[in-house]
C-alpha cells in the first residue's frame, strides 16, 4: 500500500469519546481520540502523550450497533477478527460514528483501486511475457 505520508498523517477529526472497558465491571474511560486517513488514536492524556490503542483502519471491518439515548450517541467498532470495542461520545457533538464510517469507506475504497492498479500492472507485464515469449 503506497500513500505519501501527508496522507497518512492527515488528522480528520479529534476530541473525546469515551470506550468501555473490557474488564468485568465494564466502566466508561473518557480518551482523547485522534482519527486520521489511516487509524484511530486512543490516548490517556489530553497530551497525547500515552498512547494507549491505535486500531487502523485496515483491521476495523464495520461500525455497527449505532444508538442514540438522551445524552449520548453509542456505537460499537468491529475488528476483522469480530472483536467488539463499545464507544459512546455526547449527542451535541459532531457523531464520531459517522466520520468513523466514512474514514473506513474512504480507506476501503483507497484499498480496492490500489489492489485494482496492481492487479492491472500484473496483467499487463504478463501480457508482454507472452508477447515477447511468442516473438522469434
Amino acid at each position: 500500500m503506497k500513500m505519501c505520508a501527508a496522507e497518512v498523517s492527515r488528522v480528520l477529526k479529534e476530541g473525546e469519546l469515551e470506550k468501555r472497558s473490557d474488564n468485568l465491571l465494564q466502566f466508561w474511560k473518557r480518551k482523547t481520540c485522534v482519527l486520521t486517513t489511516d487509524s484511530l488514536n486512543l490516548y490517556t492524556d489530553q497530551q497525547k502523550k500515552n498512547k494507549s490503542k491505535e486500531l487502523k483502519l485496515q483491521s476495523i471491518k464495520k461500525v455497527d450497533c449505532v444508538e442514540r439515548t438522551g445524552k449520548f450517541v453509542y456505537f460499537t467498532i468491529v475488528t476483522t477478527d469480530n472483536k467488539e470495542i463499545d464507544f459512546r461520545c455526547s449527542g451535541e457533538e459532531n457523531c464520531w460514528n459517522a466520520v468513523i464510517t466514512m474514514a473506513l469507506i474512504d480507506f476501503q475504497n483507497r484499498m480496492a483501486i490500489q489492489d485494482f492498479k496492481t492487479r492491472q500492472d500484473t496483467d499487463s507485464t504478463t501480457q508482454q511475457d507472452i508477447r515477447m515469449a511468442r516473438a522469434p
